[in-house]
């Protein structure tokens, strides 16, 4: 008997994935400061997940109210604002363990009334020589239009000035986008405590000094705020470009209704209604929080010069083939190239376009960005070439969330610098991780490609998990020719073969190879599915897994975020076993192994199993026919698999329990990589 096929809510499944980074904030083998910055990257991700899931379980809410149907929206809404109030309370609780584990290493955050008078004539100093430049207060009065310029994201004081007849409300940002939010203090005296304090409290430091140019106050007090925005926007037809669409989808945003208002909890209620009421919230809609709303930039605490605190450095490997040869292009050519970061150095893929910037015969490169570097030598390379003579297209994603002012500000540069820039379709984002390189050789071109599962950044390359493909094998680098035609012109017919390009074949591929294996277990062959995935959402999907583990097709998963799907349920997905690895590195690479019958076709990927990735973005993934990057691929997902040390079990509960070790060795995954990985190497060297 099959059972009803069961699905989590994403929201859900999302913060249950957040819980899992505070998992790492409470992981007492993890170092002192990294455990702070996993209390950032939860602040961090939770702030996302309002501007993007919780706005959009809000409009369900709103939909379902007008229409006067069931109202699933609404209970998933407060199952959502339950398990948002567990999760706070366990980071608070963690903040304050994390606080007195950082002074039992003589390292103190203190606030403004815990200075010395030492301390006290330095931080005076410190505001007018670094940040009273960036101070503009906002009074607040019947004209103020606070939704107007109230950034989303950033940290408020609201500030209520007391004076004889009359109480005045200011706000001040904190200027954490200009000067760092820790502030180290010097000591008067010989010791070796270090103590830190916010920018927000040098600032309640400074009241008197920043309003008694206009204001004979007896008082300051001031509170802390802040408000999280709509990530959503419309884009509007009638403009002429995509880059006119974006400037103004940005502007909607700018101005889009708050979803989440965060208020310090002993903040007067006159200030308070006055706040909710000029930002048009009703109370059940402002959520009461501490000192510091604004937790996110704990990701970015500072090193102290203390290595015991944290995380030992892992050299990023050399990719030792390179060495045998002249340049980047032979070594590709002579066979395919798999670089896995952090492990490998990015510097191999940014070197093979500093390369082909001055190589003379290189005549055209095609690439596409997605988020890039803020100082970007990849975009360099290409505006490089460009002015070497050469012919550059840049498809430039203006869509991708969060990174659009920059991108447009890339797309600006390049058309300057006489490159030919491309934009997507308007809700057809550019998702696929490409480049491709034209290279006469003799009488012939010779194209060299890159296909990927992360982006071309420099920082994200240190810190996230992904794949690069670098591949001159002409039956692929035609097909990413394609690709290019394709983004090009979207609505014209191609064919892919080699490739997995979303919208195109990416879905039909699936759902054809998972046929294959239930069609195989049926008939008594080896049938099996592995996946490595970052989120899978998408219940077509779904069901094909669950009916292939009834068919008794032994499926694998690691996913790192979202899952709908529920492994172990008795006649449904009992053959599915799901993990989640939260470490020091963000899991960010996706593959699929298919079984076949024992051939095992291997793919990499720039896609999740979403609906978006499948529908509604240009994907790309490819099939790996080298065979020792197939035994690679595999043994590290195998490595994966057997991790007990920072995997975690999914599912129908989400308790996040860790997988249970016994009597077994420690495996932790991203050490045991690293080290395979490097005897790769050594292996090669020594040949």
């Amino acid at each position: 008997m099959v059972e009803e096929k069961v699905y989590l809510p994403k929201e859900l499944s999302w913060l249950s994935f957040n819980q899992r980074v505070l998992q790492e904030a409470a992981d007492k083998s993890n170092p002192l400061i990294e455990r702070m910055r996993f209390l950032g990257i939860y602040s961090s991700n939770l702030d996302e997940f309002y501007k993007v899931q919780y706005a959009n379980l809000k409009k369900d809410v709103l939909i379902e109210q007008e229409r006067k149907s069931t109202s699933n929206a609404k209970y998933l809404l407060r199952q959502v604002n339950q398990k948002v109030i567990q999760l706070e309370l366990q980071f608070d609780k963690l903040y304050n363990e994390l606080l007195l584990e950082m002074a039992r290493n003589q390292i103190f955050l203190i606030n403004e009334r815990q200075l010395t008078t030492y301390q006290e004539s330095w931080i005076k100093n410190y505001y007018k020589q670094n940040l009273r430049q960036y101070i503009t207060p906002i009074l607040l009065d019947s004209h103020t239009e606070l939704i107007q310029f109230l950034k989303d994201d950033h940290a408020y004081l609201a500030v209520e000035i007391n004076c004889e007849n009359k109480i005045n409300y200011a706000l001040l940002e904190v200027p954490t986008d200009k000067v760092s939010r820790f502030v180290l203090l010097p000591s008067e005296v010989s010791t070796k405590n270090q103590y830190i304090i916010f920018l927000d409290n040098i600032l309640r430091y400074c009241l008197e000094e920043i309003f008694k140019v206009f204001f004979d106050a007896t008082e300051f007090n001031a509170y802390s705020i802040k408000i999280n925005r709509d990530a959503e926007y419309e884009l509007n037809s009638e403009f002429d470009s995509l880059l006119e669409l974006m400037s103004q989808g940005l502007k909607q945003r700018l101005t889009a209704q708050p979803v989440r208002f965060i208020y310090q909890k002993d903040m007067p209620k006159a200030l308070l209604d006055l706040l909710i009421s000029k930002l048009r919230l009703s109370e059940s809609d402002a959520m009461p929080g501490g000192r510091y709303p604004n937790f996110k930039d704990l990701a970015n605490f500072p090193d102290l010069g203390r290595k015991n605190l944290l995380n030992k450095k892992l050299p990023s490997l050399r990719y030792e083939r390179f060495k045998l040869f002249r340049n980047s292009f032979e070594a590709v050519k002579d066979r395919d190239v798999l670089l896995y970061y952090p492990y490998y150095s990015f510097g191999h893929v940014l070197e093979i376009m500093r390369q082909a910037s001055f190589d003379p015969n290189v005549t055209n490169i095609r690439m596409n960005i997605y988020r890039v570097a803020k100082d970007s030598r990849f975009i360099n390379a290409a505006i490089n070439a460009a002015n070497n003579g050469k012919k550059v297209t840049v498809v430039v994603e203006l869509q991708a969330r969060f990174d659009e002012e920059a991108n447009i500000r890339w797309a600006k540069r390049l058309i300057s610098s006489g490159v030919k820039v491309i934009y997507s379709q308007p809700k057809l984002k550019i998702h696929a991780k490409l480049f491709l390189i034209d290279r006469k050789e003799g009488e012939q071109i010779v194209r060299y490609a890159h296909i990927g599962s992360g982006n071309f950044n420099e920082k994200t390359a240190r810190l996230y998990t992904d794949f690069s493909l670098l591949t001159a094998d002409p039956a692929i680098t035609n097909e990413v020719k394609k690709v290019f035609n394709f983004i090009e012109n979207p609505f014209k017919p191609v064919v892919f073969n080699y490739l997995l390009v979303s919208p195109q074949n990416t879905r039909l591929r699936f759902c054809e190879f998972i046929q294959r294996e239930i069609k195989h277990a049926k008939e008594g062959k080896p049938a099996a599915i592995y996946l490595k995935l970052n989120a899978i959402t998408d219940r077509e999907m779904i069901d094909l897994l669950y009916n292939a583990s009834c068919a008794g097709v032994k499926i694998r998963m690691i996913v790192r975020g979202m899952s709908v799907l529920v492994p172990q349920i008795p006649n449904l997905s009992e053959n599915i076993v799901m993990t989640s690895i939260v470490d020091r590195f963000l899991e960010h690479a996706r593959f699929y192994i298919f079984e076949n019958n024992g051939l095992k076709d291997t793919y990499i990927s720039s896609a999740d199993w979403m609906p978006r990735n499948l529908d509604n973005r240009v994907e790309v993934g490819v099939k790996i026919f080298d065979e020792k990057i197939r035994t690679t691929i595999h043994n590290i997902f195998d490595i994966q698999c057997h991790d007990n040390v920072k995997a975690r079990v999914i599912d129908k509960d989400n308790n996040n329990k860790y997988v249970q070790r016994g009597n077994k060795k420690k495996i932790r995954s991203q050490s045991v990589i690293y080290d395979y990985l490097k005897k790769l190497e050594q292996d090669q060297e020594n040949e």
